[in-house]
């Protein structure tokens, strides 16, 4: 979608949306080659960061009417599907 965004966007909106969303599978694998939960952990808060991030990114594109409606709705739904998952994790992790 960050594509249809103005050029001008390449090297600032869409540069960061494409890092942060990057940002939140790279600290789940990463967080996984860890030595233990408790530093596993620490790199899901980090991809919870990375989310979060994202989360106002297309907030921000929308309000700046890069993004319509519909598509804003849709990645909102898949960016807090995503958070819920990372927290259901962490979650777990804990109970352990």
């Amino acid at each position: 979608i960050s594509n249809s965004f103005p050029k001008d966007e390449t090297y600032n909106l869409v540069s960061q949306i494409r890092r942060s969303t990057l940002s939140i599978p790279t600290n789940i694998a990463e967080g996984c080659g860890r030595n233990s939960d408790k530093e596993f952990n620490q790199f899901l808060n980090i991809a919870l960061g990375s989310a979060t991030e994202t989360e106002y990114l297309i907030l921000l594109a929308k309000d700046l009417n890069y993004l319509n409606e519909e598509n804003y709705l849709l990645l909102d739904q898949q960016i807090n599907t995503i958070k819920s998952k990372i927290y259901t994790l962490k979650n777990k992790l804990i109970q352990q």
